[in-house]
């Protein structure tokens, strides 16, 4: 006869493979960065950015923010950001820069936690609502098209004035290539029953940031900057002309046909960057 303790246990064992235990509780006070993924959350040991020294041709832009999130980081009044504009050109990793200058200066009290416009950014607020430490979720590349009218609605309202907005030691970056976030066209200008009100609709989600940085390509002497900085900092010979014409296979001078640059020239001198 078969041993029923045995019997149960194999039973056990089974349904354990069918649904196994759920992943132990995040901890929020001890990782630099997270990824919020809704249904799971997962812990980043190190958060990868590069030295705050090393982002040029963007000095404005990136003064505002290492000052915002320090005033986040240290537990003051900060805003919610919206970095805008022209692809390429550090709003990403200004904010990544950012918290991680930050966490250096006032270690253990704010972390990056990288997530997406959805519904479940309410959900992420009340898990962070609390917590002994100030958080910068950061939103990278967002935008609605224009027949997603529920989506800039709900994002509107957990910024300010909904019944479900962000915690006080919580803080919203958002990055996107429109300025508006949302989607536009001319015949807006042209729609005959009053086309300001269409304008303003789509405006108003930009207008809960407090803080709106425009991100604009660079000219030439700033590219040729960028390039310089990063290659004083890895010790790299380069040629003014060949990074011109490198960017003009690129099509395009931004921070990262930059980047792109040195990559190319730590390459040729077999270094590792």
């Amino acid at each position: 006869m078969a041993d029923p303790d045995a019997t149960l246990q194999r039973i056990a064992d089974a349904l354990d493979r069918i649904a196994p235990p759920p992943a132990p509780a995040i901890d929020w006070l001890r990782y630099p960065a997270y990824v919020w993924q809704g249904a799971t959350t997962r812990a980043v040991a190190t958060l990868e950015a590069p030295s705050i020294d090393l982002i040029r041709g963007i000095d404005a832009q990136k003064a505002a923010v290492v000052g915002n999130v320090n005033r986040l980081a240290a537990g003051a009044a900060a805003h919610d950001m919206l970095l805008w504009g022209a692809r390429g050109m550090g709003k990403s990793a200004v904010v990544r820069a950012s918290v991680a200058n930050a966490a250096w200066a006032w270690p253990g009290q704010i972390a990056l936690v990288q997530a997406s416009g959805d519904a479940s950014l309410a959900l992420l607020f009340g898990v962070l609502r609390g917590c002994a430490r100030n958080f910068l979720v950061f939103i990278d590349d967002l935008g609605f098209d224009d027949r997603d009218s529920d989506g800039p609605r709900k994002l509107r309202s957990w910024l300010e004035g909904g019944v479900e907005a962000r915690p006080r030691n919580v803080r919203l970056a958002v990055t996107s290539n429109r300025r508006a976030i949302v989607e536009r066209h001319m015949r807006e200008q042209d729609d005959p029953i009053n086309p300001r009100d269409v304008v303003d609709d789509q405006l108003a989600l930009a207008d809960r940031f407090g803080l709106s940085l425009g991100f604009h390509a660079c000219s030439q002497d700033d590219y040729l900057a960028i390039i310089a900085g990063y290659a004083a900092h890895y010790r790299l010979d380069f040629d003014p002309a060949d990074a011109l014409e490198w960017s003009k296979r690129r099509g395009s001078r931004s921070g990262r046909v930059a980047w792109h640059y040195v990559t190319e020239l730590a390459g040729r001198a077999g270094r590792e960057i």
